[in-house]
């Protein structure tokens, strides 16, 4: 699969993985400043932002489509950063193909299996007929009621896109990533640790990452550092400027 794909600056490579729901675009911001140091590949993964669609959504499948990446771009290794889901597909990557991967930055997320985090979003958005609405600002009011949270609302909305008719759309693949959402929620398990250096970001306030989390991560990453940043899930949103220093300080700033 050919995944859509933004590059920034130069040096060593650097690969920068979104969330659920989440884009390439997301990340433009940390993108262009670590691209001061790093050549930054922002990545749509598969079933998101420009990247194709697919009935599989896996992390086994998006492991694999990195791992084409790497190849087609002729990048022997890189630096891997994944937040959230896109933290468990680096994960993957890391644990099946140590040798492509200098150093692993996970955010916010652990390698453990996880309930149902994302069911009100899904029914948002599924119940909603976009074919009704002629505005961004009508859709958006229609969330409201089953998103009543403006920032998850606003992240979102990020995803409604037109076709060529000028009809609304959402350029995710909605109804596979909610068909495939157990597999989203499944642990990352290995026989074989990642030994070489790990950074966990961890959230103060979103849970996401547990203390209980830990003895299971130095297990699969016996090389890691868990760094606490004050924010919500969206950390590198949220505080930013903290997030990249200790991106930076971890991967030895050029």
């Amino acid at each position: 699969m050919t995944l859509n794909f933004h590059e920034y600056g130069s040096g060593r490579p650097l690969i920068i993985l979104h969330g659920l729901f989440g884009s390439l675009d997301n990340w433009h911001t940390l993108s262009k400043a670590f691209g001061a140091s790093y050549r930054v590949f922002a990545i749509d993964q598969r079933n998101h932002g420009r990247s194709p669609h697919s009935d599989v959504f896996s992390y086994e499948a998006m492991s694999e489509d990195l791992k084409g990446f790497l190849d087609d771009h002729h990048l022997t290794a890189a630096h891997v950063l994944g937040h959230s889901m896109g933290g468990k597909t680096a994960m993957q990557f890391a644990l099946s193909y140590p040798e492509r991967v200098d150093k692993l930055i996970v955010v916010d997320i652990a390698p453990r299996a996880y309930s149902p985090l994302h069911d009100e979003i899904f029914d948002a958005l599924l119940s909603l007929d976009l074919s009704r609405y002629s505005s961004r600002q009508e859709v958006e009011a229609a969330l409201a009621t089953k998103i009543p949270d403006f920032a998850v609302r606003q992240f979102v909305m990020k995803n409604l896109d037109r076709d060529e008719s000028g009809a609304f759309r959402w350029k995710m693949n909605l109804a596979a990533i909610h068909r495939n959402y157990g597999e989203i929620a499944n642990a990352i398990e290995s026989n074989h640790p990642f030994a070489k250096p790990t950074l966990f970001v961890q959230s103060t306030r979103s849970g996401y990452i547990r203390d209980s989390d830990v003895p299971h991560i130095r297990q699969l990453f016996p090389q890691s550092q868990v760094v606490r940043i004050e924010a919500g899930h969206w950390i590198d949103a949220e505080a930013p400027q903290e997030f990249s220093r200790v991106v930076l300080d971890f991967l030895g700033n050029p």
